[in-house]
């Protein structure tokens, strides 16, 4: 099988089809694009649930997990109460890689004052590096529960972010010391300030009440994860059961993503993109100056299509957007583990 999230198709064959008792109590249709599953407490209030993984070689690897179990928690309305980490690790690696892991995601969840409730780390032979998964809760009202299939035609597409900026980050905390014979220091600790840009909860928090105030109808919020922005929007219309149509000079990126990509000969829209978020609104404009006055670059991408087509613009030339391909991220680490180089933060070797 191909590295990254599985398609679609692959997912409906290989998950969903095996699945022959519902979970009636979910409140969120389980699907390839549906990151969260949601539960009633009562007339009023919804438990919301959230998990993120990630794999590499960097002591910050676990925050990324973290911003986007939140994110996507966050983006169903929820305010997370809760952190699990699960941290998989290889003999190589040794305690003081362990701790720098779990002082970042402390620190991470510090400033969003969230305790984290437990931490497993175990050591696995199957396990070449890496892995932090990260699991969330949090607590919503049930009137404002957005599930993908209240999407309609002739909707705003509303894109808060910048396509490949995780994955760019995640490359430079790997590839530093090459990087650096490629680029200036100053632009390289220009792009590290970046990560700022990583987590969404405030600004969602903020968000969801001037919605409210505004009598805005937001349908849905989905966050770019593996796969970026192309497979977000196409997982997205797909379970939606809707067309596109996208402007491809509104997608908002970074000149830092544009030169690492060209450099590694990587395409940013197809790269994990925790940090950027779609909202689907029938009120564009409106949630564009609220986000904006909250700090957040915003633009509308386009909008829903009652037609099947995808359809991708780009000032007259016209295309479709294709099914979603293996993570760009995803690929480029397997090169560089197919390679045997060792790169990235350096780990400890048990003697």
């Amino acid at each position: 099988m191909k590295v990254g999230k599985l398609s679609q198709t692959a997912w409906n064959r290989a998950v969903m089809k095996q699945l022959y008792k519902k979970q009636e109590q979910n409140l969120l249709k389980i699907s390839a694009a549906e990151s969260c599953s949601a539960y009633a407490v009562d007339d009023e209030q919804v438990l919301i649930k959230s998990a993120a993984s990630t794999s590499g070689d960097t002591k910050k690897l676990g925050n990324y997990s973290l911003a986007a179990a939140i994110n996507q928690l966050a983006s169903r309305g929820a305010k997370p109460i809760d952190v699990q980490i699960f941290i998989l690790i290889s003999e190589r690696i040794g305690e003081q890689k362990v701790a720098g892991m779990v002082q970042e995601m402390e620190e991470m969840c510090t400033m969003m004052n969230i305790a984290i409730s437990n931490v497993q780390v175990e050591v696995n032979p199957a396990v070449t590096q890496a892995i932090v998964r990260v699991e969330t809760m949090g607590f919503a009202e049930k009137r404002i529960l957005r599930n993908i299939e209240n999407i309609k035609p002739e909707q705003d597409i509303v894109m808060c972010g910048f396509v490949g900026l995780e994955g760019t980050l995640r490359i430079l905390e790997e590839q530093e010391k090459e990087l650096k014979g490629r680029f200036v220091p100053a632009f390289l600790r220009q792009t590290k300030e970046l990560e700022s840009q990583m987590l969404k909860l405030q600004l969602l928090e903020n968000v969801e009440k001037e919605v409210k105030e505004e009598n805005i109808i937001l349908s849905a919020v989905q966050h770019v994860g593996s796969g970026g922005l192309f497979a977000t929007l196409w997982d997205t219309a797909e379970v939606a059961g809707l067309g596109l149509q996208i402007d491809m000079q509104k997608i908002q990126i970074r000149q830092e993503t544009v030169e690492i990509c060209e450099y590694y000969h990587l395409n940013p829209y197809k790269m994990t993109s925790t940090g950027s978020l779609l909202f689907f609104t029938d009120q564009g404009e409106k949630l564009i100056e609220i986000l904006e006055k909250n700090g957040a670059r915003a633009v509308r991408l386009g909008s829903t299509t009652a037609e099947n087509a995808r359809v991708i613009t780009s000032g007259s030339e016209i295309r479709y957007l294709d099914r979603p391909t293996s993570d760009e991220l995803m690929l480029w680490r397997k090169q560089k583990l197919e390679e045997g180089k060792n790169y990235g933060y350096k780990t400890e070797i048990k003697k």
